[in-house]
């Protein structure tokens, strides 16, 4: 196999990975940049090597989870993008989240060739610290409780300084410039709200699940404020 075809059908699992459901054949021959037929080929040349990839011509195609391919093959955009995005979660994140990126990019550092793990050492993308207001928890907890699907307890202190005790349900947390947001259903207002981490003043994980599951929370969710599905 040239290295050409090879860094093709690499790509092609790469854009496949991307999809949750069925994609057609068409939409992956145009975002490889090949033909339809040679898509096919490169479909059917994935399987004969053990790619579990579903589908057929006119249904469309999905990746199954769990396929694994040695992470000896990046681009340098793709370089580019790892060091970027490690150097931004170790900047906005709490310091055991930024910990862990630093480590995952010195776990593939590790394995890339000599020239491409000279292309890490040396990127001049710089990620800029932002202002922001100092956090009064800790956010692993918030992480954990929301992996585990755990209710959190709350004393949370609104725009006008009045403290309230809440009990909410969390499945997301997001990383602002400024500030870090919390999103659950809240069991004292009955509907989805957003929390600074900020104007927490204590936190304490209940260590009981809740009801319903994170991914049907989020679901529900991203529709009440009209954003679209993920990828």
């Amino acid at each position: 196999m040239t290295v050409a075809r090879a860094e093709r059908l690499l790509a092609l699992v790469q854009v496949l990975r991307r999809y949750r459901q069925p994609v057609s054949g068409a939409v992956l021959a145009a975002e490889t940049g090949v033909s339809l037929r040679t898509l096919y080929r490169d479909i059917a040349s994935l399987q004969a090597q053990g790619a579990p990839i579903e589908g057929e011509a006119g249904v469309g195609y999905v990746l199954r989870p769990g396929f694994l391919l040695p992470p000896m093959m990046f681009t340098q955009d793709e370089i580019e993008a790892l060091v970027l995005g490690s150097r931004w979660v170790a900047t906005v994140t709490d310091p055991k989240l930024a910990a862990s990126a630093a480590d995952a990019l010195a776990k593939i550092t590790a394995v890339l060739p000599p020239d491409l793990r000279e292309d890490v050492e040396a990127s001049t993308l710089l990620v800029a610290t932002p202002p922001r207001q100092d956090d009064k928890t800790d956010l692993a907890l918030i992480r954990k409780a929301i992996r585990s699907e755990h209710r959190l307890e709350l004393t949370y202190q609104d725009v006008n300084g009045t403290p309230t005790e809440r009990t909410i349900w969390p499945f997301a947390l997001g990383f602002f410039e400024n500030v870090r947001v919390v999103v659950g259903w809240c069991e004292l207002r009955q509907g989805f709200r957003h929390f600074r981490t900020d104007r927490m003043l204590t936190v304490r994980s209940a260590e009981v699940r809740y009801p319903r599951r994170r991914q049907a929370l989020m679901k529900e969710w991203r529709q009440s404020e009209g954003l679209p599905p993920p990828l």
